[in-house]
């Protein structure tokens, strides 16, 4: 109880003065996670709209391959991304390996099955509306795709948000890829576990700390979002 009682006092110290290495982590962190965001975003969202909208053979087939891809551990996906970036991999030339390229990669593969299934279902719903007026209004497939991703931006922010906290969360695929470099690819999971492992509590408190503040403000985002959803079609 005594380390723990001195471990938050600093991390409150470190919090309070804006220790520059928690400030550069937390803003390292910030940059990964939210590039990689709005990458899986562009991807998942279009995707997850054309699955709600088309209808092709295996088409089920392949919404359950992309809903059994959310549960897709984070570590295998390390993995993966390290065997295509290392020398001897096929990317290997570019040199990304152990850079936040690396990680940004990691986290937009995380990221695309899970915004890409919530957009499915929510863009479902809606085409459900909305689809004898565009099929009469003889709107092209790209016209539908985009009116419906406009319509439900609220649902599909909700989807970002979802993966925003997925990805600032992760841990194993980062540190895989990343390497966890001080002052190049740390950020706050990968920190956090260093820091715990030298004992330095304190650092690794205020880490937590400024984690769990990311994680609570974007459950109280995602929340206030699907209240204000459900009142907009009362």
């Amino acid at each position: 109880m005594q380390e723990l009682g001195e471990g938050l006092g600093t991390a409150f110290r470190l919090l309070m003065t804006l220790d520059p290495d928690l400030v550069e982590i937390t803003l390292r962190s910030l940059h990964v996670t939210l590039t990689a965001l709005v990458i899986a975003s562009v991807i998942a969202m279009p995707l997850g709209t054309l699955l709600a909208i088309r209808r092709f053979r295996f088409r089920r087939s392949v919404v359950a391959v992309l809903n059994a891809l959310m549960g897709l551990p984070p570590v295998v996906v390390g993995l993966i991304v390290y065997i295509l970036l290392s020398r001897s991999g096929p990317l290997g030339v570019f040199g990304l390996l152990f850079s936040p390229t690396a990680m940004i990669i990691a986290q937009t593969i995380i990221m695309v099955p899970l915004i890409a299934s919530i957009t499915h279902q929510a863009i479902r719903e809606i085409w459900s509306e909305y689809h004898d007026l565009m099929i009469s209004l003889g709107a092209s497939k790209s016209q539908r795709i985009w009116t419906l991703i406009w319509d439900g931006r609220r649902p599909l922010l909700t989807a970002s948000l979802a993966g925003f906290g997925r990805g600032i969360g992760e841990v194993g695929a980062i540190m895989i890829v990343g390497g966890n470099i001080d002052h190049a690819t740390r950020v706050l999971t990968t920190a956090i576990a260093l820091e715990t492992g030298r004992g330095d509590f304190g650092l690794a408190l205020g880490l937590g700390l400024v984690l769990i503040a990311l994680a609570v403000a974007v459950n109280v985002a995602i929340h206030m979002l699907a209240r204000t959803e459900r009142e907009s079609r009362w």
